[in-house]
């Protein structure tokens, strides 16, 4: 299977948002069958584009909705864990997520699983990555972000994990946003395109400044950069 799907058709299959219960002799037969997870980011194209705050929505209303349907709460709380892991690349705590919870991937990937007990669960592929058309963010709120501050605030220092596997340290202001912070870091990782921030399984917009995110000192921001892929 390729990892190139087509989006709209995937969005079709998913728009049910929640697991399904398949009957006994599929998924007995089904979840007899385990591949480990594929190493790869599903590429789709919204039939709309979007923003990546109104992407953030789609997935809190995904991910509230889903264990209302058939399936295990806890099997949910895992499915949503490993997908945050899969989009900072972190694949092998994926891996540890699906393997800790017995959850089985036919395929080898996340838009099909089934737990132990043979409950079907289908994530549609908007809760595993972004879309190739995915609008930038810009508002007035966002342009107010390029200019300069009265007060920038004190001096704080953030801790930046990269998809690309680099940590690093920057010094910044605690009053600056997300959106100074990125172009910060594109100019000293010399970065072209664009960055998505997450903390705690949620996207930082970038008009949320640092001392609004609530990230506790020391703690590391997850930094998924441009990959090839995603054109």
């Amino acid at each position: 299977m390729s990892a190139e799907t087509d989006g709209e058709e995937l969005n079709s299959r998913s728009s049910s948002r929640g697991g399904r219960r398949s009957n006994a002799q599929q998924s007995h037969s089904t979840t007899g069958k385990n591949q480990p997870l594929k190493h790869e980011m599903p590429r789709w194209k919204s039939e709309n584009p979007i923003t990546i705050g109104q992407l953030a929505s789609k997935r809190d209303e995904f991910w509230d909705t889903a264990p209302a349907f058939d399936g295990r709460k806890e099997i949910w709380d895992a499915l949503k864990a490993a997908a945050y892991a899969c989009e900072s690349r972190d694949f092998d705590l994926a891996q540890a997520i699906l393997s800790g919870a017995s959850i089985t991937l036919p395929r080898g990937y996340l838009t099909d699983c089934y737990d132990e007990l043979g409950n079907r669960y289908q994530l549609p592929v908007y809760v595993l990555s972004h879309p190739s058309n995915l609008l930038r963010e810009d508002s007035e709120e966002d342009n107010l972000a390029d200019g300069a501050e009265e007060d920038p605030g004190e001096e704080v220092i953030i801790k930046l994990r990269l998809s690309s596997g680099k940590d690093l340290k920057l010094t910044v202001r605690n009053r600056h946003t997300i959106k100074q912070i990125k172009q910060t870091l594109a100019k000293v990782e010399n970065i072209d395109g664009v960055q998505r921030w997450f903390y705690g399984g949620k996207v930082l917009q970038d008009k949320l400044k640092i001392e609004d995110t609530k990230v506790p000192k020391g703690h590391m921001i997850q930094v998924v950069l441009p990959s090839t892929e995603e054109v």
